[in-house]
């Protein structure tokens, strides 16, 4: 008996080509085309916004190569952010980071217009500390001036004598001429200063909540499963840490060691979105928490290749936000410091959850 014939199945429609296929080209190592697909029509509206409202987005290095690399005008760490709010030119500023960096953006710029995309995105140092702290701590300590990190909130900041960052923390202690400061909030970066300088430091006990989970004994252990990884610390991690480690310094710095020295294999202690802006210059292994990236990705270190963990909702939530803020759709306030020292004019829009978990940790944005 015959059988008919099989029918032939129906050949696949052609695939069309991707949108925006240039700014794609930066990312495409990071976010696959399916997940393009999805975040260019935001993307492109983005820029268009920008454009009429002459607008210019400010990114901090921890952010996700889809913003990094797309839709920032300007990138760097928050010294380089605060300056090159100073010198733009355009009316409105967008600041993709937290919450201290739009307060200092402000600052400079009393007459622009600057916004956030979700006043949640905080700090856990700047949360560890208030300006009422602050002047508690002249009072135990009279006349010895109070050095404040970058991380903390235009209160505590005005309470202060002067400010720094961890790139030029120790320029500052030493500046002063003084044989005693106070060094606030983060007691592991006044720690590791105080190793480096003369000057006595008197700490606050600050922490990030990023930096604080790594160990000295990951460390070694990391080096005894894979010899010769160059390890790259910021420092916000504890002391213990840092003298495990090859390099020790800001985003930027860390950045710039892994453009200049080029490490066949290295692991950066810090927020996770830092693997991606390094990847293009060396085969860089993120270190959000070395326990569960060592379960996710145990070959990556040496594979020159790491899965990107974007989250597509979390990005569509953050376009979506950028985008309600350059269109004009938002509640316009004002927040005042507790201290009544700062006041900056930020625009307030529904907000979500902006942190992803990964493995049952929490990833900072």
């Amino acid at each position: 008996m015959l059988h008919p014939p099989t029918p032939r199945a129906a050949p696949n429609p052609p695939v069309p080509p991707l949108p925006l296929p240039e700014l794609y080209s930066r990312v495409e190592r990071h976010v696959p085309p399916f997940e393009w697909r999805i975040l260019a029509d935001d993307i492109a509206a983005i820029l268009k916004l920008k454009r009429e409202k002459n607008a210019v987005i400010l990114a901090h290095n921890y952010q996700t190569p889809d913003i990094y690399h797309t839709v920032a005008d300007i990138v760097g760490d928050s010294l380089a952010l605060a300056r090159e709010a100073v010198r733009t030119d355009a009316e409105v500023i967008v600041l993709a980071g937290v919450h201290f960096m739009a307060e200092t953006a402000k600052l400079l710029n009393p007459e622009k217009t600057v916004l956030i995309p979700d006043l949640e995105a905080g700090c856990s140092l700047a949360s560890s500390i208030t300006a009422e702290d602050v002047r508690l701590m002249r009072a135990r300590h009279p006349g010895v001036p109070i050095v404040t990190y970058v991380n903390t909130s235009a209160a505590v900041k005005a309470e202060s004598d002067i400010c720094c960052t961890s790139g030029n923390a120790k320029k500052i202690v030493e500046g002063l001429g003084v044989p005693k400061v106070i060094m606030l909030p983060d007691e592991y970066l006044a720690r590791n200063i105080a190793a480096q300088t003369e000057v006595e430091i008197i700490a606050w006990m600050g922490h990030c909540e990023v930096h604080e989970r790594f160990t000295a004994d990951d460390i070694r252990d990391l080096r005894a499963t894979h010899p010769g990884v160059t390890v790259l610390a910021h420092p916000e991690c504890p002391p213990e840490v840092v003298a495990e480690c090859d390099f020790t310094g800001s985003t930027a710095a860390m950045a710039d060691y892994v453009g200049q020295r080029r490490p066949s294999r290295v692991v950066l202690l810090t927020e996770c979105s830092m693997r991606r802006r390094s990847i293009g210059e060396s085969s860089v292994q993120p270190k959000a928490s070395m326990r569960s990236t060592e379960r996710r990705a145990p070959s990556a270190i040496s594979g020159g290749t790491v899965t990107s963990w974007l989250i597509v909702s979390r990005a569509r939530r953050i376009f979506g936000k950028v985008m309600r803020f350059m269109c004009g759709h938002r509640l316009q306030g004002r927040t005042k410091s507790r201290s009544g020292y700062c006041s900056a004019t930020l625009s307030l829009i529904e907000h979500s959850v902006s942190s992803t978990t990964r493995l049952g940790r929490r990833c900072p944005t």
